[in-house]
């Protein structure tokens, strides 16, 4: 059993707490002990340290003045590096050949501290170092981390020692972990060198600076190695203001942060919690007193290059090169440019003419375009709008450039495209306070219809309802104007009726309030101005889905004014097959009675589920209106009511909507009710599903929707339908906008 002596703790390291405090010690202070410079933030005097920690003492020996660290003796200081170099004490263990015993000589002593201390041992400059033959010790940080530590060296003859090798023979190292601010040493008492003390008869343990200490064979065979010093060796401390890291201490400059200058810096310590203060770059002094940090004189080592000029700046410095050279790679050169810079003057001066030249063409060319799009604007009814918008107070339309449109778009990007059709195409738009639009550029249109443009925009602009999108401006510089509309969110009717599982998501009380919503908007559109504005493109498709399910009738910016003459009876409206007014078809002539046609498809989607037009089958198969015409003449209603419907709502309801859809199909015009009136019908029919003596229980328009999937296959097959969010479309908000 090998049985461990405790040497101890002999001396204690002044370890008091270091928690700095505000004030900045007086100039009279005592700087140097002896050759050792002190430097604030320690200090010899009372109240010239930056706290108690950081306390030294100056004692003479020997007629020297030396500084002490409590028993440690100061060699020096660094404030850079955050380390101070003390020397520490050798712990000998001995052969006595009177004894026959081993015994320890000089002072038996380790390292103690405590953790509020500024000082931790250097676990990168020190090791612990063990030299002899037969040597054994522990290392042990009992009052810290618990951490402990072998040293270990041995040989069996002298021979085989090697000056500068300390690799276990002989002589050992061993590195220490961080944190440590205390350690004791132990030694086994059954290693002895009683059998080679002729060569070996004393072993040695300490921890040091590695950087150093040398092994030397003399150490064994003599006391050599504890002969200096009184027996001491230089060790390192790293230190720092404890308790706090740099984000933390830097909050608190007007109290106990330490980094007073204003050109220092905070570095956290890299040992135990903690830090420091350094002179920023291109300074230098002591970072812990007001203005201690000074800037740096580059230019005393003149680090330009040879022949160039220094030029002192605060926190670095810059190079010049004399008249006639340039620094190149740090290097003064010749100045061939100055050389040939003559030479070149001409050539200077016909390049100077021809960008002169270039600029005026560029400049003609530009006041050409811009006389184009003042035509172009001429054209588009500027004048006539900008009259009436003067006349008219409030009225909240605004006319932007080809550039402030082209910037929301990202230049009309294929990935901000919400539809197309055959109108033109609608864009996503981000205008001023990043307030979404829908951007209409609309496709090519006669010459009737730009002189007219200006009127319709007019009235357009100033229709304000609920159930209709906005209109918020357009563009006239453009050949064909740009249309600009409030940006609606949650798709569409369409896509509310004929997604998928659409029979489990939609109640019939909402797709009939929607269909309410949609009648009065499209009836204030017909009644607003004289004569009426007829939408032309009325479709499940066109009435989109605000953040709140509310309905707004859209694509409605280019719809036309009712003919009056019959130089306007020319198709300015391409339609959609299934919504077609069969009589405009006939006569080329488009009145309100051709939007209430419409809307009778659209209130057979609502109550059949069902596509206006199918693409295969008999011919009264695929249009939806001639079953629905065909089983309402036959009293079979039932039959082509969808399924979820009928589950839903009473049969007085669904009959008195079915009445309705077959007054706005009537093949006559002049016999289909007014929009007005369907709106009032709806209204009552709506009133009817909500009366308490109705069977069926009608769910409130409140209820969530989730939209589903719109039928693309339907809407690529149709010439002119508007399109849903293309596939390539990385835009995530599903908004119709579709150009007709």
């Amino acid at each position: 059993m090998q049985v461990f002596l405790h040497l101890g703790l002999g001396f204690v390291l002044l370890a008091a707490q270091c928690t700095p405090g505000a004030a900045v010690p007086s100039s009279q202070c005592q700087r140097q002990c002896g050759t050792v410079e002190i430097p604030y933030p320690f200090g010899i005097d009372p109240n010239c340290s930056l706290a108690e920690g950081f306390d030294l003492s100056c004692e003479v020996q020997d007629g020297i003045s030396r500084p002490f660290n409590g028993d440690f003796e100061v060699l020096s200081i660094s404030l850079i590096q955050g380390t101070m170099r003390v020397l520490n004490y050798i712990v000998a263990h001995c052969y006595n050949t009177s004894t026959e015993r081993m015994e320890f000589m000089g002072r038996f002593n380790g390292y103690a501290s405590r953790p509020s201390s500024p000082y931790r041992l250097s676990d990168v400059q020190n090791r612990f170092t063990v030299i002899g033959c037969n040597a054994l010790y522990l290392i042990a940080d009992s009052n810290g981390k618990g951490y402990q530590g072998m040293g270990v060296s041995t040989c069996r003859n002298f021979s085989d020692l090697v000056d500068g090798s300390c690799s276990g023979i002989g002589c050992s190292q061993t590195m220490i972990p961080k944190m440590m601010y205390n350690y004791d040493l132990s030694s086994s008492s059954s290693y002895n060198t009683s059998q080679i003390w002729e060569f070996n008869r004393c072993s040695y343990a300490v921890l040091m600076e590695a950087a150093s200490f040398k092994f030397s064979t003399l150490y064994v065979s003599t006391t050599k190695f504890n002969d200096t010093n009184d027996g001491r060796v230089p060790m390192v401390l790293d230190w720092a203001i404890r308790d706090q890291k740099c984000d933390v201490a830097a909050q608190n400059k007007t109290g106990t942060y330490a980094c007073l200058s204003r050109n220092s810096v905070c570095v956290d310590s890299i040992n135990d919690n903690g830090y420091m203060c350094n002179c920023s770059q291109g300074y230098k002094g002591n970072p812990y007193l007001p203005d201690g940090c000074r800037d740096v004189d580059e230019c005393i080592d003149n680090p330009c290059p040879l022949g160039g000029v220094c030029h002192n700046t605060i926190g670095g410095y810059r190079c010049s090169c004399r008249a006639g050279r340039k620094l190149e790679s740090n290097v003064c050169n010749l100045d061939i440019g100055l050389i040939i810079g003559v030479t070149m003057g001409l050539f200077a001066l016909m390049v100077i003419i021809m960008i002169i030249v270039f600029w005026g063409q560029m400049i003609i060319q530009m006041r050409k375009l811009n006389k184009v799009r003042q035509d172009y604007f001429h054209q588009n009814g500027d004048l006539l709008l900008f009259d009436r918008m003067k006349s008219e107070k409030g009225l909240a339309f605004t006319v932007f450039s080809e550039a402030e449109l082209k910037k929301s778009t990202d230049n009309f990007d294929n990935s901000r495209i919400l539809g197309k059709g055959g109108h033109g195409t609608v864009y996503k738009g981000i205008i001023k306070n990043n307030m979404p639009v829908a951007i209409k550029r609309c496709a090519l249109v006669d010459e009737r219809h730009k002189k007219e443009f200006g009127q319709e925009m007019l009235i357009l602009s100033q229709i304000n309802h609920k159930n209709i999108v906005k209109l918020l401006g357009c563009c006239l510089e453009v050949e064909v104007p740009i249309l600009v509309y409030e940006f609606v969110p949650n798709g569409t009717l369409f896509e509310l009726i004929h997604g998928k599982n659409q029979a489990l998501q939609i109640s019939f009380s909402t797709l009939l309030r929607i269909a309410h919503e949609a009648a009065d908007g499209l009836s204030f559109l017909h009644s607003y101005a004289s004569p009426p504005i007829i939408h032309g493109d009325v479709k499940t498709s066109n009435i989109l889905l605000d953040e709140n399910y509310m309905a707004k009738v859209s694509d409605f910016g280019a719809s036309i004014l009712a003919p009056s003459d019959e130089e306007q009876f020319v198709t300015l409206v391409k339609g959609t097959c299934g919504y077609l007014d069969p009589e405009y078809m006939q006569t080329c002539h488009l009145t309100e009675k051709s939007d209430v046609y419409s809307f009778g498809v659209i209130l057979l989607e609502i109550l059949t589920g069902q596509l206006p037009l199918k693409l295969e089958g008999s011919e009264k198969q695929r249009s939806l209106s001639l079953i629905f015409l065909s089983a309402m003449k036959e009293n079979d209603l039932d039959a082509v009511l969808v399924s979820h419907v009928k589950g839903q709502e009473s049969m007085e309801l669904l009959r008195g909507l079915a009445d309705l859809a077959k007054s706005c199909l009537d093949m006559c015009g002049d016999n289909r009710p007014s929009m007005k009136e369907v709106a009032d019908e709806l209204n009552r029919l709506r009133r009817l599903s909500m009366h308490p003596w109705a069977r069926f229980h009608v769910q409130t328009d409140a209820e969530t929707l989730l939209v589903g999937e719109s039928t693309d296959g339907y809407q690529k097959e149709l010439s002119g339908y508007p399109m849903g969010k293309s596939e390539n479309q990385p835009i995530n908000q599903t908004s119709s906008y579709f150009a007709r």
